[in-house]
């Protein structure tokens, strides 16, 4: 049986739960394009994936925890292996850089697939690794039932990282897919 792997675009197209804003883009827009060609990489790998947004267009639940909790119910009763929430960072400071990633609690396995993604992701596209920390108070790291990794690919903030993450979705779509497989032993 094929390794099942949910992918969550994070946020929604607009409120509530709207991602963060920089440099002329929009979290949800980026992360969408990044999730769908993810989806498609890891099948072509022969791993059988789910996207919590399947169009762009797609709104999930009436509030932030509606949201939020319609992604992890999803995850959990589709009985996905593991589970990936794709995220830009942002912050006050346009010179922020890099790529890190959040799990609920380190050591165990999501640390190990989380590090394995943000090393993959950071040698690909040139990013600074900013490493892999436990948040556990996060919900789609702590309602999932499934070793679970929220990626912050980037700086939307940052003018290069923005720019680069909205033009080359394909580009950080392969560098998770290459943290996902190394972890898995197929890459």
């Amino acid at each position: 049986m094929a390794v099942k792997i949910y992918i969550d675009q994070g946020h929604n197209p607009v409120n509530p739960n709207a991602g963060a804003e920089g440099n002329g883009y929009r979290e949800q827009d980026i992360v969408y394009k990044i999730g769908v060609r993810l989806a498609e990489v890891l099948g072509a790998a022969g791993l059988e994936t789910k996207l919590s947004r399947p169009t762009a267009s797609t709104q999930l639940g009436t509030s932030n925890a509606t949201s939020l909790s319609s992604r992890v119910n999803e995850a959990n009763s589709w009985g996905a292996d593991f589970f990936l929430s794709l995220h830009t960072n942002a912050s006050s400071s346009p010179s922020a850089a890099g790529t890190e990633a959040y799990v609920y609690s380190i050591p165990g396995a999501a640390q190990i697939l989380a590090e394995n993604i943000v090393g993959k992701l950071s040698n690909l596209v040139g990013f600074r690794n900013r490493g892999v920390y436990a948040r556990p108070t996060l919900y789609v790291l702590r309602k999932t039932r499934m070793p679970a990794v929220l990626v912050e690919l980037g700086f939307i903030t940052n003018p290069y990282e923005a720019t680069l993450m909205a033009s080359q979705p394909d580009l950080f779509a392969a560098g998770v897919a290459d943290g996902v497989l190394s972890y898995l032993g197929l890459y």
